[in-house]
């Protein structure tokens, strides 16, 4: 933890309920990002984009940021599944983008026999879609969840479906399997941004809005956490201080 308001040298950020809702800033996220001046990494849950498009989003409204200062629990999910079975068949449960991000990385989608699933956030998921992922875990495929979350919070503060809740009705049919959770409170992605900023996590601090997630995997590799409320980013009185003076 920080031992004092002006040691944090970078900011890692959640995205949804803490940035942005939908396509939309919310309020006091444009403020901050121009006082961390670059000092951060943004590091979400979002298992449906890419950070390339994640990237042209913020530059639409008119925000800069750098190849790798966005980092998914979808795309980091492939990257983990190519690293640990290279050129493998995958069954993405997910977006078109993320099945071209797996394509690009050298895995092979959209084949009928496969040696890995992966649940993503796939808004056209299906009972055709979570029969065929049943037959291919209990046949013996490896598992991976992109994203333990359930939900997060919509436009209007209404519940969002997230990859949790699809790997959620995935297990219930074929029970507890060992499986692969990435994304946050897992510790993966929090260290990947530390790297990206050059920091020590003890040097850094989470900002974010869901203590479950974002603290909890911020204690888990020793970052400070600053909870925010969704929308209002009301951070601890220091903060001003540290944003200033770090």
């Amino acid at each position: 933890m920080l031992s004092d308001a002006h040691a944090a040298r970078g900011y890692l950020l959640d995205l949804d309920g803490t940035l942005m809702s939908g396509r939309h800033l919310l309020a006091g996220a444009r403020e901050l990002l121009a006082r961390l001046n670059g000092r951060f990494c943004i590091v979400s849950n979002d298992s449906e984009h890419t950070p390339g498009q994640l990237i042209a989003r913020f530059n639409d409204l008119g925000i800069a940021l750098a190849a790798g200062q966005v980092i998914l629990a979808g795309t980091s999910a492939l990257e983990t599944i190519a690293l640990r079975h290279p050129g493998a068949r995958v069954m993405v449960l997910g977006s078109s983008p993320l099945r071209a991000y797996a394509r690009r990385i050298g895995l092979v989608v959209d084949v009928p026999q496969v040696d890995v699933v992966l649940v993503a956030r796939d808004r056209r998921f299906s009972y055709g879609k979570l029969a065929a992922a049943a037959e291919a875990v209990t046949g013996g495929a490896a598992l991976y969840v992109a994203c333990p979350d359930t939900s997060h919070p919509g436009a209007n503060g209404q519940p969002v479906p997230e990859a949790g809740a699809l790997a959620a009705a995935l297990l219930a049919c074929v029970g507890p399997v060992d499986h692969v959770v990435i994304g946050k409170p897992e510790p993966g992605m929090f260290l990947q941004g530390c790297r990206w900023l050059g920091i020590d996590p003890a040097d850094g601090v989470m900002i974010g809005d869901n203590p479950l997630t974002d603290g909890a995997g911020a204690a888990s590799v020793g970052l400070a956490f600053w909870q925010v409320m969704p929308g209002k980013l009301d951070l601890p009185a220091f903060a001003d201080q540290q944003l200033e003076h770090a």
